[in-house]
């Protein structure tokens, strides 16, 4: 399913992106929420006043366990492009895993962000790349607050707290509008704690020039 939008508020777009096309890439696990995740921060760049978003499955359908992957795109004009992302701007990896699988920074743009559900630092991933790294460790967050769904730990909505410290791409706000209007009343608390705790704890290890 894919989801596109042209903002007709009249509102000013996000000055935190600097470029005509931004584009994210998310890895993650079926049942942990990526494509949601994708969908989330589409609507959050909506809200903030983008005329062109869209966030789309990468991969076929989702499947529970195995590999996915979603895209994210935000712009000022309309977005025509509906090509699996090649060179993103931000990848985000809700699984560590997936670090080993090929391809999951394939093509990460220099200077831009690695994402990853981690306890440990960015330093100690092991990856190389020109990119910054951030991590946090979304799955004890989730565990901690109980966002549990049939026995899998969903990390979709905690991982956007890193999301948004790292990229300043869309802000927190827009981001809990996103949630309010998508989750039923009695779930928007839970991930919205989750997405701060988040948020609080992520590392960063930016880029040396």
């Amino acid at each position: 399913m894919e989801i596109t939008g042209a903002n007709a508020m009249g509102t000013n777009p996000s000055t935190n992106i600097n470029k005509s096309l931004y584009e994210i890439r998310w890895h993650g696990r079926g049942g942990q929420g990526a494509i949601t995740a994708a969908k989330i921060v589409a609507q959050a760049a909506f809200l903030e006043g983008y005329r062109g978003v869209t966030a789309a499955p990468s991969f076929g359908a989702e499947r529970r366990g195995a590999p996915v992957s979603a895209s994210t795109r935000i712009s000022q004009e309309p977005v025509m492009v509906m090509s699996q992302v090649e060179n993103p701007d931000v990848v985000v990896v809700l699984d560590q895993t997936l670090l080993k699988r090929d391809g999951v920074t394939s093509g990460l743009s220099t200077g831009g962000w690695l994402i990853v559900n981690s306890g440990v630092d960015p330093k100690e991933l092991g990856v190389e790349g020109r990119f910054n790294i951030a991590t946090a460790d979304a799955t004890r967050v989730c565990q901690e607050l109980g966002l549990i769904v049939s026995g899998l730990i969903v990390v979709n909505t905690a991982i956007l707290g890193a999301f948004i410290r790292a990229t300043k791409a869309v802000s927190m706000p827009s981001v809990e509008k996103a949630i309010k209007g998508r989750f039923p009343k009695e779930a928007v608390e839970i991930n919205l704690a989750a997405i701060a705790r988040t948020y609080e704890m992520t590392k960063l290890e930016e880029l040396r020039k």
